[in-house]
């Protein structure tokens, strides 16, 4: 059975309505849009494709959010802060296109880069001519799809633990945390990030492909230093709840010294995270999104969507991309741009909030 198959059979669905029910993740950690594989796939990938998907039943997100206390020093506690963030450019040209539009719409404000992806180069010639963008690092430590792979950035012998038998990063997240060294996933990172700053992308963040990168304690703490050596801000959350402590020890592990130390270097963190599967009808898609909307909390959000263009090649790579499309034109519209507003949301990037954070007092 092929992994697009896997994904027909085994697809993750939200409800269409937020009152009734919503699928919302509380990390800061997601599987890709195309990515529910069923067939062999074992707990563990589950578990790390998705750190903690909650199935929410007749509450709001306002509700589920209403004793967080942000840990972010210069940003006002009562203000609604949105980032929209579109995931995997450079993955390919209909990705890196829809991306570009949703930057250039103004709604999108983030965006970040698969630097092992054939279509890295592309995404990053726009990137330096276009610097007023909010750029970071999808860090990439596997390669999901069947004929479709990449490799490391680092050379391969510098990295063997992080390659299969072909060559390639591995496919899923349970064998990276079964075989990756934190030393080489740190050269492989690093070598990442590097080659980003080389080709010219200003960079203003860094964060993590399904996850991979927060499967073990020692692999989260590679994380927390690469934010702190290239003093860029991660997608990292300020707290976490005592069921989701229980799940995923290694994010438990490192979280108050993680917090601490992002906090010292004054770099911003999250309060929620958000990020919807499923949704093949359109309109059911959309009603998604205005309804998350009209409920978000006071606090810094990230919503992560997948932009991309419904056509062959995207088609040949994903079984997502009616799903990529949908989120391209929902985030190009003016439409959503308003009901934002109208919900007193101010729409912010990686780099206005690390900004705010410097400058406090």
């Amino acid at each position: 059975m092929s992994n697009k198959q896997r994904e027909e059979i085994d697809m993750v669905r939200t409800p269409s309505r937020f009152d009734i029910g919503v699928a919302m993740l509380i990390g800061a950690w997601s599987r890709p849009m195309n990515q529910p594989r069923s067939g062999e796939c074992s707990q563990t990938r589950r578990r790390w494709l998705s750190v903690v998907c909650i199935l929410v039943f007749g509450s709001s997100i306002a509700n589920i959010q209403s004793t967080a206390k942000s840990q972010n020093r210069g940003i006002d506690p009562n203000a609604k802060y949105l980032i929209v963030h579109s995931d995997d450019a450079g993955m390919s040209h209909s990705v890196n296109v829809a991306t570009f539009q949703g930057l250039e719409s103004g709604i999108v404000t983030s965006a970040s880069v698969m630097v092992p992806c054939p279509w890295f180069k592309e995404f990053a010639e726009y990137a330096k001519k276009n610097p007023q963008f909010d750029y970071g690092i999808h860090l990439t430590l596997n390669s999901e799809w069947d004929v479709y792979r990449w490799g490391p950035v680092a050379s391969r012998d510098k990295v063997a633990s992080l390659v299969d038998k072909e060559g390639f990063l591995w496919d899923g997240v349970d064998q990276v945390a079964m075989n990756a060294k934190a030393d080489e996933v740190r050269i492989e990172l690093k070598a990442q990030i590097d080659k980003a700053l080389a080709f010219g992308v200003p960079l203003s963040h860094l964060d993590t492909h399904m996850g991979a990168v927060v499967s073990r304690p020692d692999l989260v703490d590679v994380y927390i230093g690469l934010a702190l050596e290239y003093n860029l801000p991660i997608l990292f959350m300020s707290r976490m709840e005592d069921a989701m402590k229980k799940e995923y020890t290694a994010l438990a592990d490192r979280l108050q010294s993680g917090v601490t130390k992002l906090s010292e270097k004054r770099l911003p963190m999250l309060d929620l995270l958000l990020q919807f599967y499923g949704g093949e009808n359109p309109i059911q898609r959309h009603q998604q999104y205005i309804d998350a909307i009209d409920n978000m909390p006071k606090g810094v959000t990230q919503l992560i969507i997948h932009c991309g263009i419904e056509n062959d090649e995207l088609r040949n790579i994903t079984t997502s991309s009616v799903r990529r499309d949908q989120d391209r034109r929902i985030f190009t519209d003016p439409e959503t741009r308003k009901r934002i507003e109208a919900n007193g949301i101010e729409l912010v990037s990686w780099k206005k909030l690390h900004q705010m954070t410097r400058a406090a007092k």
